[in-house]
Formats: structure tokens, sequence, C-alpha cells
């Protein structure tokens, strides 16, 4: 299961980047052509609008996988191996809800707009609905796998927290060290007028 979740991610990041180009050719080309040329692209906003949203959604896919999403992890980080296990089981049955709701949601939505046309290019407006339903099937087939994993006791007291920090956390971590208590080096370092401009 592990190496499909690592397939659709790939196929995912060159959809990303393949999304990316396409929105910086239109963007880019409908400003050039209405400030060099007084004409524009007519489909542009609209589908510019559209991939972003799916730019948006099947991003979160890629980070999730690569657990690269932000949070807090000051409680969790502290409890033992054990609290560890029970706290990520009880955010991944979380978030498995919130993705059904997510996806029942989205499906609702799509049903609804589906004989609704966009303005411009006349295309159903559940397209515009559709990332939310295929982010949550994708979401809750990685969390689906990590649980069973979880389950199994296949999973590395690393992997136990499923964020990662950020830079500015991870560098004041650093500086107080493992006990909470400043370096010298980094009070010393904390003391001294920044002379950058």
């Amino acid at each position: 299961m592990r190496k499909i979740i690592d397939l659709y991610c790939g196929i995912f990041e060159f959809l990303i980047a393949l999304m990316l180009a396409l929105m910086v050719i239109l963007v880019f080309g409908n400003v050039v052509l209405r400030y060099g040329f007084n004409s524009g692209i007519a489909v542009s906003e609209e589908v510019s609008r559209w991939l972003f949203i799916w730019i948006t959604f099947l991003g979160a896919v890629v980070a999730l996988r690569e657990r690269a999403h932000l949070g807090v992890d000051m409680v969790v980080s502290r409890l033992p191996v054990a609290g560890k296990k029970l706290c990520l089981a009880a955010s991944y049955l979380c978030m498995l809800y919130i993705l059904w709701l997510l996806y029942d949601g989205s499906v609702d939505q799509m049903r609804i707009n589906a004989d609704t046309e966009a303005p411009v290019t006349g295309a159903p407006m559940s397209i515009v609905y559709a990332p939310g339903a295929v982010f949550a099937v994708c979401a809750a087939l990685i969390l689906l796998t990590d649980l069973a994993r979880l389950l199994a006791g296949r999973l590395s007291v690393d992997e136990l927290v499923s964020i990662q920090e950020s830079e500015e956390a991870a560098a004041l971590a650093e500086a107080l060290g493992p006990h909470g208590a400043s370096s010298p080096s980094a009070a010393a370092g904390s003391s001294q007028p920044s002379t950058r401009s």
C-alpha cells in the first residue's frame, strides 16, 4: 500500500508542477496581452483560479505523506511512547472523521453544481468542489495506512509525532539546549546587538 501511496504522491507532484507552469503562462500571458496588445486570454482568470484550488489540495496530500504540516508538539513530545501512540491514534481517528465530513460535503456540492456552468468556459462548477473529494480519499488512504502500521507496532518512535516544527521553533529549541536552559554561546549571541540592516 505504501508503494501505491508513493506512486500517486509522485504523480501529484508532477501534476502540481504542470498546473503551476500553466498558471504562470496564463496569468503572465494575460498581463502581457492586456498591457501590450489591449487584449487578453478570456479563460485565464477562471482556469487559474481552478488550478490554484487543485494545487492547494494536491499539495496538502503530498505534505501529509511527507509529514510536512506544521503543528505544536510541546505536550506530545514529552509523553512516554505509549502516550505518543495513544495521541497519534486519537488524532488519526479525528482526522479520518473530518475527512469523511469533507468528502461528504464535497460530493454533495459536486452534485448540486453539476448543472451550473462557469461563466466563461461553460464547464460545470462541480470542478471547483472535486479537489475536496480527491483530497479526502487520498488523505484517508495515507492515514489508514499509517494507523494500520501504528496498531501493528511498525512505526518508529520518531514517526509517533506526525508534524514538523517550524524553522524558528527548531532554532529556539537548539539555542535553549536539551533541558530548556540557554547555552552560554546562545546567551552571549542574544546579548549582542544586531548589526545587520
